[in-house]
């Protein structure tokens, strides 16, 4: 397990495939995953084989973390950087359970996670994706510093594309 990075509430890590319980658990949810084209894992066999196949880190160097409570080492959920080799970007994702919605946990680990890659990646340019009904996440992307861009074709529904420029 490789820690990633560190904010006063919690700690990011590498997803490992220990992770797979709460993995699925998350996906579980409707409302966790209402916003996000994804569908809920079938198992956890499922979840566990999306895991070890994961190789973010290894082909990019980054990915998307763990996003553990510092305090009680619990998996709150995930957060992190993705990039798309088709379309040469990197957006900043996440994903919690649903019990800890609404306390800053996103806006908390997407900071620290844009801070990374433009700090220690070196990247110029972070994107967010968020269907347009998905008023919490556009709301975290606008605290983050992120500006609305364009509206794209999010698996069906109309959806927005926010942008963050290193030494904005």
């Amino acid at each position: 397990m490789k820690k990633v990075l560190e904010t006063d509430r919690l700690l990011l890590r590498e997803l490992t495939v220990e992770d797979a319980d709460n993995f699925y658990k998350l996906n579980e949810n409707p409302n966790v995953i209402r916003y996000t084209g994804d569908s809920p894992f079938e198992d956890i066999q499922e979840a566990y084989t999306f895991l070890q196949n994961y190789k973010d880190y290894e082909v990019n160097g980054y990915g998307r973390w763990a996003v553990i409570d510092r305090s009680s080492h619990e998996f709150l959920g995930w957060c992190g950087l993705k990039y798309d080799r088709s379309k040469d970007e990197t957006d900043i994702g996440f994903r919690f359970f649903e019990e800890h919605w609404n306390n800053g946990l996103a806006t908390e680990s997407a900071a620290a996670c844009l801070k990374y890659g433009f700090e220690k990646l070196n990247l110029k340019k972070i994107i967010g994706r968020a269907m347009s009904d998905n008023i919490a996440s556009i709301m975290v992307l606008q605290k983050l510093g992120l500006t609305f861009d364009k509206e794209f074709d999010f698996d069906g529904h109309k959806g927005f594309i926010y942008t963050i420029q290193k030494n904005r």
